[in-house]
């Protein structure tokens, strides 16, 4: 893992498209702006392990469950 260190206000870019700007440090936590490509989908990690999570118990639904669920049986 790289470690920059930046102060509010300073900017990081990745790649041509992507620069996240720290906007605010506060008393434990960092406020973050990100400008990237509109199709880069961006998550907060605990959203993002939510997400694959709930894929990988869709992979392993019962399709009649599921069809039953969303009425179209």
């Amino acid at each position: 893992m790289l470690v920059l260190t930046r102060k509010a206000g300073q900017t990081i870019n990745i790649g041509d498209t992507i620069s996240i700007k720290i906007v605010e440090i506060g008393n434990g936590y960092v406020k973050l702006g990100i400008e990237a490509p509109k199709e880069l989908p961006i998550y907060r990690e605990e959203l993002y392990e939510k997400l694959k999570q709930l894929n990988k118990e869709a992979v392993h639904m019962d399709i009649d469950k599921l069809k039953d669920f969303l009425g179209l049986k």
